[in-house]
């Protein structure tokens, strides 16, 4: 079993995604994120980026994201996003 954690992804609409993950990466205020388990606590605010998701079971979700703020604690990751639109992946 991959080492997991719990990502909600909230916005104005409601909430986008909640579910464990084993990843995630978005760009922030001082550069590119790559979020895993047991990350040291933080915040910070989203610049417009491509979010990439790796779920528990090995697929990727992508999306496109306007701005937002991540914050980082021991119990959960929230991604919350003034606007999100999922990307469908097409494969190569």
């Amino acid at each position: 079993m991959a080492d997991t954690y719990n990502l909600l992804i909230s916005s104005p609409e409601g909430n986008l995604f909640d579910d464990n993950v084993c990843f995630l990466s978005l760009r922030g205020e001082m550069g590119d994120l790559a979020i895993l388990k047991d990350h040291i606590p933080f915040s910070t605010t989203v610049k417009p980026c491509k979010v990439k998701i790796e779920l528990e079971n090995g697929d990727e979700k992508y999306a496109d994201i306007e701005s937002g703020i991540l914050t980082v604690s021991k119990e959960k990751t929230i991604l919350l996003s003034s606007s999100l639109k999922w990307i469908t992946q097409k494969n190569s």
